[in-house]
């Protein structure tokens, strides 16, 4: 049998040439919860990984009440058209004390990484953020070493503007990188 991209189904927020991004469903929670426990994953988003599949069900149930209700934070389960497997995760939040502005944050499975799937994704979820969503500005924020998600910001556009030192979200205290994208006018 050939392999065939899938057909989009209920759900399907929007889609790139290789990728279906859409809100979770509650038997995603097993895979959810097994890409997190990516030691790369724990290494740069250490607050991000869920401690049993338990969390992971509770999670997917937070994220789709928020994506039903267009609320942030707005985060998506990200599967390949290939097979349907979810190999991903992006979502955007608020920026405390900044209205207009939204932070993006990712997650790419070990077994989809070295594709241009993050890059493919982040281009599509900018455009879609900038299109639904009020927002003006984009922000990513990337613990200081993380070049491999340096890497896929600056191909989408995104460019540095500070380090930040002191966020609590920042667990080794080495400060976080700020990278900004500024919607079109």
């Amino acid at each position: 049998m050939k392999n065939e991209p899938l057909t989009p189904s209920p759900g399907v927020i929007f889609e790139t040439e290789r990728l279906i991004v859409r809100g979770f469903r509650p038997d995603d929670a097993k895979r959810l919860y097994e890409y997190h426990l990516d030691p790369i994953v724990k290494q740069w988003m250490p607050n991000e990984c869920y401690g049993n599949i338990a969390e992971a069900k509770d999670a997917i149930s937070f994220f789709s009440g928020h994506v039903q209700k267009r609320q942030l934070p707005y985060v998506l389960g990200v599967a390949s058209k290939l097979n349907g497997e979810l190999i991903g995760d992006i979502g955007i939040n608020e920026v405390d004390g900044e209205p207009g502005e939204v932070e993006i944050g990712f997650v790419i499975s070990e077994s989809a990484r070295g594709k241009g799937y993050a890059t493919e994704l982040v281009t599509a979820m900018t455009a879609y953020v900038f299109k639904s969503f009020p927002v003006e500005v984009l922000q990513g924020r990337v613990m200081h070493g993380n070049s491999a998600s340096v890497r896929v910001l600056e191909k989408t556009g995104f460019a540095f503007a500070k380090e930040e030192f002191g966020a609590e979200d920042d667990p080794y205290g080495n400060g976080m990188l700020v990278y900004l994208l500024k919607k079109e006018k």
